[in-house]
């Protein structure tokens, strides 16, 4: 299984010259086997850019896990040049909101007055499915999706293919009162993951001032992958202050700290960078 990554910024695009690196498209993570369609692991702006290192008119044929509806996870669909293209089929997944059915919500989100065009009258064929906690059989992979502290209704995912397992945790709420405490449920859906691609958002000096902001700091990321055995940990969905050096410094730190605790890979995500997977093996 092939990892690509193609947006890595939580919260809000921030493409700059200081970003140039590791990118500023918010999050959209693409997993692709031989013979399997692709899944996507949220349809933040980097979903452009997926779209076009699509083969130019061959119909996409894909299916999109979505943890939460906040807009850095959901705002590139309607740019998806494949997307517009009649042919193609995309059925997204994701949770629930307040009891609405998720393609319901999603459906208030990207239409008139916020969004001139509503999925259903893109030329491809876009299917909503709404998922709660379980097990699930998605395009060739079994799929266990399970709530993960934010603010709302999100959901991680562990995706386990051709021998190989990725866990996916954009968005954390790292304990306040319990700073190493983890859900079980969180726990579960990393163990022993080939890669854990996780929310690194803050510093401590940052996590003090937006601690109720539903995210974590990169020290957090280290302990969820330490304690949950995983093999390779992808920092993720960085914060838009946070510049290439920034990042650079932080994973450097992450990957001492990760060294101390057994954990041998720790990189930051960046735009381009694929990771190749197979049985016990990890090769970027």
């Amino acid at each position: 299984m092939d990892v690509t990554f193609y947006g890595v910024r939580g919260s809000t695009p921030c493409s700059c010259d200081a970003n140039r690196r590791h990118g500023g498209n918010t999050s959209c993570v693409v997993l692709r086997s031989p013979g399997d369609d692709p899944i996507v692991l949220d349809l933040g702006t980097g979903l452009r850019f997926f779209g076009l290192d699509h083969p130019h008119g061959q119909p996409l044929r894909a299916h999109a896990l979505v943890s939460h509806l906040h807009w850095d996870h959901v705002q590139g669909l309607p740019f998806c040049p494949p997307l517009l293209c009649p042919g193609a089929e995309l059925t997204v997944y994701g949770p629930h909101d307040g009891g609405r059915p998720f393609g319901e919500a999603f459906d208030q989100l990207m239409g008139p007055p916020f969004f001139p065009v509503r999925a259903s009258q893109m030329s491809a064929v876009i299917d909503f499915v709404s998922l709660t906690p379980g097990r699930y059989d998605i395009a060739g992979a079994k799929v266990s999706a399970a709530f993960v502290p934010h603010t709302g209704e999100t959901l991680g995912y562990r995706i386990e293919r051709n021998g190989v397992t990725v866990a996916y945790v954009s968005d954390h709420q790292q304990p306040v009162d319990e700073p190493s405490f983890i859900e079980p449920a969180v726990l579960a859906l990393c163990d022993g993951a080939d890669l854990l691609i996780h929310d690194a958002q803050y510093t401590p000096e940052e996590f003090v001032l937006r601690s109720n902001w539903g995210h974590c700091t990169v020290d957090y990321a280290v302990h969820v992958a330490a304690e949950a055995g995983v093999k390779a940990l992808a920092l993720f969905h960085h914060d838009p202050s946070h510049d290439d050096d920034t990042i650079d410094s932080l994973t450097l730190a992450a990957a001492e700290a990760g060294c101390d605790r057994g954990l041998d890979v720790v990189f930051a995500a960046s735009e381009g960078l694929s990771v190749s997977l197979r049985p016990a093996t990890v090769r970027t």
